[in-house]
C-alpha cells in the first residue's frame, strides 16, 4: 500500500443516512448521505473505483461522501455489479447499473447534478458524459480514461480484459465514445502509480472542448478523494464548493 492509500483506507467508516435498492442484485444499492447543513444546491452521484472488481466496494468512499454532505452536498454513493464470482458485472452490465443509480436522489428541489467517479468509477463517469442524460457535469478523478491503452499496459493484472470479458467493445472506451455533452473536469496526479496520467491526457486530447484536464503535481492515486488533503481541495473547487480548510488568520 502507498501512503495515500493508507491515509484513505485508514479513515473511519461513515454510515449513510439510508440505503436504497435500485435492482434485485445485492450490489444494486445506493447509500444516501444527506446535507448536514443548508443545502448547497449540488447533488453528487459518487462512483468508486477498484478496477471494476468485486473485491472492492463503496465503503472506502464513505468518508468522502460524509465530508461532501458536511459541505451541504446531497450525495448518492453508488454500488454496482462488478467482475468476480457472483458479481454479475462487466460491460455493459456495470455501466447500466451506474446509469440507473445516477437517477436516484434523496432531496427535493432543484440541484445541479454532478457525476463524480474515481479510477474505474471515473471511467464509468466519462462514459456517461457522452450521453449526459440527467447529468449537468462530470468530474473524473484518476480515471481509466483510455481502455485500449490501459489494456495494452495490462493495468492491475489485466483488469480491462476481465471487465470486457476478453472481447472488444469500443463503445466501452471513453476515448472512442462521442464527445462529452456536458462539462467534464479530469483531475489526475502526475505521480499516480496505479493509473498513468497519459490515459487522461489521451482522453482530453480526443474528447473536445467540453473537457478540462487539471494535473495535480506530486499527487498519486488517492489524495483527491481523501478529505483534508490539498488534492481534495481541488475536487471541492471543481464542484464549485469553497475550501474546507480553515481560513488563515
Amino acid at each position: 500500500m502507498t501512503a495515500e492509500e493508507d491515509a484513505l483506507f485508514g479513515l473511519p467508516y461513515a454510515p449513510p443516512d439510508a440505503t436504497v435498492p435500485y435492482g434485485p442484485h445485492p450490489s444494486q444499492v445506493v447509500d444516501l448521505h444527506l446535507p448536514a447543513g443548508p443545502p448547497a444546491g449540488i447533488r453528487v452521484t459518487l462512483l468508486h473505483g477498484g478496477f471494476w472488481r468485486e473485491a472492492y466496494d463503496r465503503r472506502h468512499l464513505a468518508p468522502l461522501a460524509a465530508a461532501l454532505a458536511a459541505q451541504g452536498v446531497e450525495v448518492t454513493l453508488a454500488e454496482y455489479r462488478r467482475v468476480g464470482p457472483g458479481g454479475g458485472g462487466g460491460w455493459p452490465q456495470t455501466y447500466e447499473d451506474i446509469v440507473r443509480a445516477a437517477a436516484i436522489r434523496s432531496g427535493s428541489g432543484p440541484a445541479r447534478h454532478v457525476l463524480v467517479g474515481h479510477s474505474a468509477g471515473g471511467h464509468l463517469a466519462l462514459c456517461a458524459a457522452s450521453e449526459a442524460a440527467g447529468v449537468d457535469a462530470v468530474i473524473a478523478v484518476a480515471p481509466v480514461a483510455d481502455l485500449a491503452r490501459a489494456r495494452e499496459l495490462g493495468l492491475s493484472g489485466g483488469a480491462v480484459e476481465e471487465f470486457l470479458g476478453g472481447g472488444h467493445h469500443p463503445e466501452a472506451d471513453p476515448v472512442l465514445r462521442p464527445p462529452a455533452g456536458v462539462r467534464v473536469t479530469v483531475l489526475h496526479g502526475d505521480a499516480d502509480p496505479d493509473v498513468p496520467l497519459e490515459l487522461s491526457r489521451s482522453y482530453a486530447a480526443a474528447a473536445g472542448s467540453n473537457v478540462t484536464l487539471r494535473v495535480l503535481p506530486g499527487t498519486g492515486h488517492y489524495a483527491a478523494i481523501t478529505p483534508g488533503t490539498a488534492a481534495y481541495e481541488a475536487l471541492l473547487a471543481a464542484l464549485g464548493r469553497p475550501s474546507a480548510s480553515p481560513c488563515p488568520s
